[in-house]
């Protein structure tokens, strides 16, 4: 099955990597192809305009006035073949549009020995919206005209006019679209590059996002596994601690029914009174705390403080503390308080006591954890991973605990300082901003 997963994920980045590639370079060409285009266009305009200032207006009059081919028409045709040869241009012709649907070509620049064909006044191809345009005083570009007689072409035109800004006519250029496509494929040649650095950068986003999604996963992993381990030691702590009680529970029933089988009502109900003690103590357990997590780790960490005799006392704000993640919180109580409870044992029970704090101010969260027992000497190393001041016990991994609140602690931008003094009492301090 995951081998299945394996191999459609692989599947659909190969889909995925050529459909975005292929969209990419359809896209891109489109793009190019319309940018060549406008740019011959500007280019055609601008040459119009160049061989529309060289007409001599006069004489054009004239020529429009009785339209025949005699000695202008083939001097102006010459001089529009010869523009025509320069700009390797389809056409160069001059027009004459005298209403907003139809244009006519009165002189097309061609060599003098073709006879035949493109008679004055012949109606043109321009289209009626360009048509329109220059019936209006204004130049045109049209789009690629595919034409079944003349091919395929891109035209302009630019207005001829005389001394008073009155337009006489229009002189127009025809573009090949072959001289198109030669240009279009030159820049694609030049522009391949591009191409393969846009498929090189796509295939890099996918491969980065399936990177990172791998990336998360582990981390998210790795995550519910600290969770996992955080939440089972403590839950290993409770079972052992209501194993304690229910044993306990036991040896008391079996103690009252022995008084009362031996007739000691009287020691049995002195009995009974010291055990409403004990029930009051487990009564206590209950704490007013707005954070669920943190309420469930504190009372599981009194309740096995109970069973070592150990007096354990909380002040914690109401407040709920969320700009912690739970799981930080309960690594960071979890191992201090247990240092606590290992340092505290060591003393004689009437000496034993734990006190903690969880404050939550304006600018910082405050954790602290004081508790009596054997001084720290060595203040330097005890957060670096393996060290510890305990004794070495077998199958039991020592010095992870404060190195993994520093490393939470290092996370938050925050601060830890652990403190002894010679009073046989050490205080934990931890300090987390917020952001």
């Amino acid at each position: 099955m995951k081998n299945r997963k394996i191999k459609l994920i692989l599947l659909l980045s190969t889909v995925l990597l050529l459909v975005f590639t292929s969209l990419n370079i359809l896209t891109s060409y489109v793009k190019m192809k319309r940018t060549v285009e406008e740019s011959i266009a500007n280019q055609s305009l601008e040459a119009a305009k160049s061989i529309a200032s060289e007409i001599d207006i006069e004489e054009y009059q004239q020529f429009l006035n009785n339209p025949v081919r005699n000695d202008y028409y083939w001097y102006l045709r010459s001089y529009l073949n010869d523009a025509r040869e320069k700009l390797g241009a389809l056409y160069v012709y001059t027009l004459e549009i005298d209403n907003p649907k139809i244009s006519k070509a009165m002189i097309v620049g061609l060599p003098k020995e073709i006879k035949k064909g493109f008679n004055i006044g012949e109606f043109c191809t321009v289209p009626e919206e360009q048509v329109k345009k220059a019936y209006e005083g204004s130049t045109y570009v049209t789009d690629v005209i595919e034409d079944p007689e003349y091919g395929g072409y891109l035209s302009v035109g630019v207005p001829i006019q005389d001394e008073m800004g009155k337009v006489i006519g229009y002189l127009g250029i025809d573009i090949s679209t072959d001289k198109l496509d030669d240009i279009k494929v030159k820049v694609l040649a030049n522009n391949i590059h591009l191409f393969v650095y846009n498929g090189v950068f796509i295939l890099v986003v996918i491969g980065s996002f399936f990177l990172l999604q791998r990336w998360y996963q582990k981390e998210v992993a790795k995550e519910v596994g600290d969770t996992e381990d955080t939440y089972q030691a403590e839950i290993r702590t409770l079972i052992t601690s209501i194993s304690s009680l229910r044993h306990d529970f036991t040896n008391h029933i079996q103690v009252l029914h022995g008084l009362l089988q031996l007739g000691e009502s009287d020691q049995a109900q002195q009995y009974l009174s010291s055990l409403s003690k004990e029930v009051q103590a487990i009564e206590s357990l209950k704490l007013n705390i707005d954070h669920p997590g943190l309420s469930i780790l504190l009372q599981t960490k009194k309740l096995a403080a109970q069973n070592y005799n150990i007096d354990m006392d909380f002040t914690i704000s109401h407040d709920s503390f969320d700009k912690i993640k739970t799981t930080d919180l309960i690594k960071i109580l979890s191992n201090l308080i247990d240092n606590a409870i290992d340092a505290t044992v060591e003393l004689p029970e009437a000496k034993r006591k734990i006190t903690i704090s969880c404050k939550a101010g304006d600018a910082q969260y405050v954790f602290k954890i004081t508790n009596t027992g054997p001084k720290i000497i060595d203040n330097e190393h005890i957060y670096k991973q393996g060290y510890s001041t305990k004794k070495e016990e077998h199958g039991k991994i020592r010095g992870q605990g404060l190195f993994i609140v520093h490393e939470i602690v290092n996370k938050y931008s925050g601060k830890i300082s652990i403190d002894s003094t010679n009073e046989l009492e050490t205080t934990a301090i931890v300090e987390i901003p917020l952001k």
